[in-house]
């Protein structure tokens, strides 16, 4: 069988598949009696197990790919299943968006050889001839040295990559499954002739939806379908063949309508199937002609041209080291599976490019650079989670050369939580200019405000008020993690007494703390994201925090930013991957 090996064994006690040559000279058995020739239903069977084990092919890597959560993961997957279908072993696929920046992945090709397909034009590249077409949706190359038309510079790039042929395919983004023209049984029946439930949105195994199934109904319904769209590619089968397993699909003039018993042929017989004529089919239902539409049933009318519709996404290329092709049966699994796939890989660029969108958000929130004060030096470093967004720090100069900085954490995550921190900072801003020198009297006006304003939310909140030309820091903390002082003589932690985060009690009150540092300290302000992303108890993150400042070495201590970076490697070795946000803004007295 053409296309992908079987993955269900022939039954045993059926004779192997009938040919459409002629038949070979019957054997007289020794009784006499007439030979019989193999039943139609062999081949049918045959057919039967070919297009099951396809199901179960597709249902497996669709299943796969809806796993990944992340796009390189998608497009990783793409490229691995997409190799497997259609005989490669080299891909590539870039993705080019109207509203994002351009992607391109590779399998079985480095930097280096991208680098040299970077040196062929542009018009000569298949994936950007399929970007750039109009209306093609796969492009074929069955050998390159022979190929019309085609670059010097493509053939010799090809010759030094070690490739003779190229097959592709194009993404869209709204086409087939979940677009606007149906649900992803539309684009399923086309393999099984079933049609499936429009914009269910569902799958197999929660992704390719619950039609495609061989079962009740009409059963194997015919390779038209419900939803009128002819499978391609299935040897022997030119229109619309297959096994009733209840009534006849009527309403559509290449699917004829009928009774339709247990193994009865309905629609047009494919050549190559003895003994069943072709065009042969059982009666229409009573009162439904011939080309009767039938409510509930989709014809070929009905489902939108995907081509017709704007959004593709990129395009996949696969790379064959010998001139050839895939067959038809490959070329036609491939493209359903690309069509799911690029619908998969279109939801995770809208996730990407919403949570882009937060980020930025939240960054231009938060202070793009720090002031510079006479007799001391700022360094911050600031981490996103990926359930984070509403911490802040904030450095401002106060009047009389004096410096306010603060870090804050608010409850919640996501786009709201970034608002609400944006709205926190920029209310405590204008309190410490008012009020600055008494940080008790800035917090209290901001937890009236929480209070008042959003009742529902929280936040914990440090505000230190500091005079460089003395060294001296007054401070006020509101269920804030307490700041860390680091010298060469003391690392320590600066003692705030225990009071409760804003928003928590009807009237909130806390003492403010004085301290005094040396010439070289530096004071650490973070937010409890750098205690929680170890993973540790509190009381040990706070013994692994005090470990981490006092292991600063003696040469980094001069550098706010180099104290900062060294804390954070110990305290977060891993950059990617935290749930929450991280805050770590370093002062140091000069």
């Amino acid at each position: 069988m053409a296309g992908i090996d079987s993955t269900v064994p022939a039954p045993a006690h059926t004779a192997a598949p009938v040919s459409a040559g002629p038949p070979a000279a019957a054997v007289p058995l020794p009784s006499a009696a007439p030979t019989c020739a193999p039943a139609p239903g062999t081949a049918l069977q045959d057919r039967l197990a070919g297009w099951v084990s396809d199901l179960t092919t597709l249902h497996e890597l669709t299943e796969r790919v809806s796993r990944t959560d992340t796009l390189p993961e998608a497009l990783d997957e793409l490229l691995r299943a997409g190799a497997a279908l259609v005989g490669a072993a080299r891909g590539l696929v870039v993705l080019d968006p109207a509203d994002g920046p351009a992607t391109t992945t590779a399998l079985g090709l480095d930097h280096a050889d991208l680098g040299h397909l970077e040196t062929v034009p542009r018009a000569s590249l298949p994936h950007a001839r399929l970007l750039d077409g109009l209306g093609e949706r796969e492009l074929l190359i069955t050998d390159l040295s022979t190929e019309e038309g085609l670059d010097p510079r493509h053939r010799e790039v090809a010759g030094r990559l070690g490739y003779a042929a190229v097959y592709g395919v194009r993404l869209e983004r709204d086409a087939g499954y979940g677009g606007a023209g149906g649900g992803p049984g539309v684009g399923f029946g086309r393999l099984t002739g079933r049609g499936g439930p429009a914009g269910t949105g569902g799958g197999v195994s929660g992704d390719l939806g619950g039609a495609g199934g061989l079962g009740a109904g009409c059963g194997l319904s015919g390779a038209e379908g419900l939803d009128g769209a002819v499978i391609s590619g299935v040897p022997g089968n030119s229109q619309a063949s297959g096994v009733s397993g209840g009534r006849g699909v009527p309403g559509n003039s290449r699917v004829p309508g009928g009774s339709g018993g247990s193994g009865a042929v309905c629609g047009s017989a494919a050549p190559g199937l003895p003994g069943v004529p072709r065009g042969s089919g059982a009666p229409s239902l009573p009162g439904a002609p011939g080309g009767a539409r039938v409510p509930g049933v989709r014809g070929a009318a009905d489902t939108p041209d995907p081509v017709a519709r704007p959004g593709f996404c990129g395009a996949v290329v696969w790379l064959y080291e010998e001139a050839g092709a895939p067959d038809e049966r490959r070329r036609h699994l491939v493209g359903l599976y690309t069509r799911f796939v690029a619908a998969h890989v279109g939801r995770l660029l809208e996730v990407e490019s919403t949570r882009a969108c937060v980020a930025t958000i939240a960054e231009e929130l938060l202070p793009s650079r720090l002031p510079r004060v006479a007799g001391v030096q700022l360094a911050v470093r600031h981490r996103r989670g990926a359930r984070g967004g509403g911490d802040w720090y904030d450095a401002l100069p106060l009047p009389d050369a004096a410096l306010g900085l603060s870090v804050g954490s608010v409850t919640g995550a996501g786009p709201s939580a970034v608002a609400a921190m944006g709205r926190l900072r920029a209310s405590l801003r204008a309190y410490a200019v008012m009020e600055g020198e008494d940080p008790v009297a800035v917090l209290s006006d901001l937890e009236l405000l929480l209070r008042l304003t959003e009742p529902a939310r929280s936040a914990t909140a440090l505000f230190a008020y500091c005079e460089p030309a003395l060294r001296k820091v007054t401070l006020a903390g509101a269920g804030h993690c307490p700041p860390l002082l680091v010298g060469d003589r003391r690392t320590e932690f600066v003692e705030t007494s225990v009071s409760a985060p804003l928003g928590m009690l009807s009237c909130w009150e806390a003492p403010s703390v004085e301290l005094e540092a040396e010439p070289g300290e530096t004071v650490l302000l973070y937010t409890d994201g750098l205690l929680r992303r170890t993973g540790d108890p509190v009381d040990r993150a706070f013994t692994r925090l005090h470990t981490a400042a006092a292991g600063v070495p003696r040469a980094l201590r001069g550098d706010p930013g180099a104290v900062a970076d060294h804390v954070l490697r110990a305290m977060v070795p891993d950059e990617e991957g935290g749930a929450e946000d991280v805050v770590l803004l370093a002062a140091r007295f000069e």
